[in-house]
């Protein structure tokens, strides 16, 4: 689940596919991409899921053809603000009014029984603490499998920190809970307390350390950057944070890098 604030858009691919991938699950997947139409929602668009979508567009929603090249699939909309197909569902939902979510999850018909994984990339910070609580409880009440994924600010305590909220404010941009994000330690805290059975956290310069040399040096090379140190500071102070339920059935041990 994601949110963002910016206004919707829709825009249209082409029915041909380029892909350079050797891999030919990965060419699959590249070639059904494009037969689709790329559709981004977000939050203005709550009110109505036609605002913005010229008459050619609304047309061809129910006309594509989203996953494989074995017939196609309804995109539906359903009450203005819900767009669902049978593998694909976009949702305008408050994600502090958890009755209203849970509602709007049901009726694109989430199966709870299921693994599931959560992301939530700079949401969080954005809500009250007990606001965020109350997400991640209700998140861990309702899967028996789950994984919650979140990225988001850490260590904002230090002078750095403030700094950026500080810059943030100015722009009317308050982060609501960034009480939360004081360290790794209260992260994860957070997470454990609201239900979740396993958390980890790292910031962003750790993990960017963990990655193979290799791969450092290939992203490196891309772009010429003589502010390490500046990169550095600004990695310190985000993190990537997991938490599971279940785990023993998720089979994460299986995944390496």
């Amino acid at each position: 689940m994601a949110t963002r604030q910016r206004e919707s858009s829709i825009t249209s691919c082409c029915s041909t596919s380029s892909c350079d991938a050797d891999d030919e699950g990965v060419r699959g997947t590249c070639e059904d991409a494009s037969l689709c139409k790329r559709i981004f929602c977000s939050s203005p668009w709550c009110q109505s899921a036609y605002k913005g979508i010229s008459t050619e567009d609304r047309m061809s929603l129910s006309n594509c053809q989203p996953w494989g090249r074995h017939g196609y699939h309804l995109l539906e909309i359903k009450d203005g603000h819900i767009l669902d197909s049978k593998r694909y569902a976009v949702i305008g939902a408050d994600l502090r009014d958890l009755s209203e979510l849970e509602e709007k999850l049901k009726k694109c018909n989430m199966n709870t029984q299921l693994p599931t994984l959560l992301i939530a990339e700079c949401v969080l910070v954005y809500m009250t603490p007990e606001q965020s609580a109350n997400l991640l409880k209700w998140a861990a009440n309702s899967f028996e499998r789950a994984m919650f994924i979140n990225y988001e600010q850490v260590n904002m305590g230090d002078r750095f920190g403030q700094i950026m909220i500080e810059n943030l404010r100015r722009r009317q941009c308050d982060l609501a809970g960034v009480e939360t994000c004081k360290s790794l330690e209260s992260q994860k805290e957070r997470l454990l307390s609201n239900g979740w059975e396993t958390a980890s956290a790292v910031d962003m310069m750790e993990l960017y350390n963990r990655l193979p040399r290799a791969e450092v040096s290939r992203i490196e090379s891309l772009e010429f950057l003589d502010e390490m140190e500046l990169l550095e500071q600004l990695m310190r102070h985000y993190c990537l944070c997991w938490a599971t339920k279940g785990g023993n059935e998720l089979g994460l041990k299986e995944i390496t890098y």
